[in-house]
């Protein structure tokens, strides 16, 4: 008997992603209108990444009419499009990739090799988009801890992780993303040009870069251009702007609540809003000691019976 007979293949996130929601799915949850599957609405997510809560949302909510996904990464988003138009040119390449990445285990020297010699490719941007969006997912999947980071020159300069044969072409989740996509429309720009896609019930969800917890913690550079203070305060300023349309948004970011150096940032920033510390686990840094639980801020416009919410 084919258990799979039947089985209805739900999209996940196709990247390994530093700072990606998935651990705060139900907490965000929380946060949604209870009458949302009531009525048809639009779902934005101007800061993608890897799409942990916009799968979440597609996978849960039949009445989702239609979602918009942003962000300013070229090279996600030139992914996210070809996963959307080319699913099966997309997996022949990632094929050749993990074969021929797999049949260098053992010889750690070749594997760095190949894998550097991929990574100066992908950093020439000269690949046709689909070989392009394979070498993403192949780096994604074989550098260290699924970190993305560029320096001022826009090149990607993480290195190889150590890892022993990593999948790097998921062929069933693949599909799955491209059916799932296929009520995505996809953005590349400012997250304020998100706006132009509002319709009348339209659910915003915001993670930005966050800021760091102290000056020397920055791991800013997921673009070439940084997202600093003065980018925060125009984020906030744009969800001002949405709390006047009525629209519902909601945006995590890092709690700098306890850092000598930034104290109340964003208690002052959000003070017109509802603030919520949830739990949640650091999984990358440099020092064993400072990896761990800690919270992050929940932020929305929309008010809920405090029964319905999960805080700390």
């Amino acid at each position: 008997m084919n258990n799979n007979m039947g089985e209805i293949k739900i999209a996940k996130p196709f990247l390994k992603w530093a700072g990606g929601k998935t651990q705060l799915i139900n907490d965000i949850g929380y946060c949604l209108p209870n009458n949302l599957n009531q009525t048809n609405f639009t779902y934005i997510e101007p800061f993608v990444g890897s799409g942990a809560v916009l799968f979440w949302m597609l996978n849960n909510f039949p009445s989702l009419e239609k979602a918009v996904i942003n962000d300013i990464n070229i090279d996600l988003i030139n992914t996210y499009k070809v996963i959307a138009s080319y699913p099966a040119n997309l997996i022949s390449n990632l094929e050749v990739l993990q074969n021929e990445f797999h049949s260098l285990e053992g010889d750690e020297d070749k594997k760095k090799l190949y894998y550097y010699e991929k990574r100066t490719v992908f950093n020439t941007r000269n690949a046709e988009s689909i070989e392009q969006a394979a070498l993403f997912i192949f780096i994604n999947r074989t550098c260290f801890n699924g970190l993305y980071r560029v320096n001022s020159k826009n090149e990607y300069n993480v290195p190889m992780g150590a890892y022993k044969k990593p999948t790097i072409c998921d062929k069933s989740n693949i599909l799955s993303v491209s059916e799932a996509l296929q009520k995505v429309e996809i953005l590349s720009g400012d997250f304020e040009k998100t706006l132009e896609h509002t319709t009348e019930n339209s659910i915003f969800y915001f993670d930005p870069p966050y800021k760091p917890l102290t000056t020397t913690s920055s791991f800013n550079s997921y673009a070439k251009d940084e997202f600093n203070d003065k980018e925060q305060i125009r984020l906030r300023d744009f969800c001002n702007k949405l709390e006047l349309l009525g629209h519902t948004w909601i945006l995590s970011n890092s709690d700098v609540r306890d850092s000598l150096e930034f104290g109340d940032f964003f208690d002052n920033l959000y003070s017109d809003y509802q603030i919520q510390r949830v739990e949640a686990k650091r999984m990358i840094n440099s020092k064993a000691e400072k990896r761990g639980k800690l919270t992050e801020l929940l932020i929305t416009n929309h008010i809920k019976n405090k029964d319905h919410v999960r805080a700390i």
